[in-house]
């Protein structure tokens, strides 16, 4: 039996952007690393949370969003 595998997105940093501009360019873009996301929701607090892994499954960020918009980010270190 295959198991299924969880998408791969990469993780892009805005590099040379300007900050009063709207336009990103492909050439102020560089690819930071690969993530994993997975989407979690809470039915009775309405709280939505996103986890960030690395390739390795490693959890790196906890991403905590509030159904009335606001939202807390748990940012995880390894480099112990």
């Amino acid at each position: 039996m295959n198991d299924i595998e969880e998408p791969i997105f990469l993780k892009a940093s805005n590099a040379g952007i300007r900050k009063n501009r709207n336009i990103i360019k492909a050439d102020s873009l560089r690819v930071e690393s690969k993530v994993k996301l997975s989407f979690e929701e809470d039915t009775v607090d309405g709280v939505k949370i996103i986890l960030h892994k690395d390739e390795a499954d490693n959890l790196k960020e906890i991403k905590f969003i509030c159904s009335c918009g606001q939202s807390k980010t748990v940012a995880l270190d390894y480099s112990e």
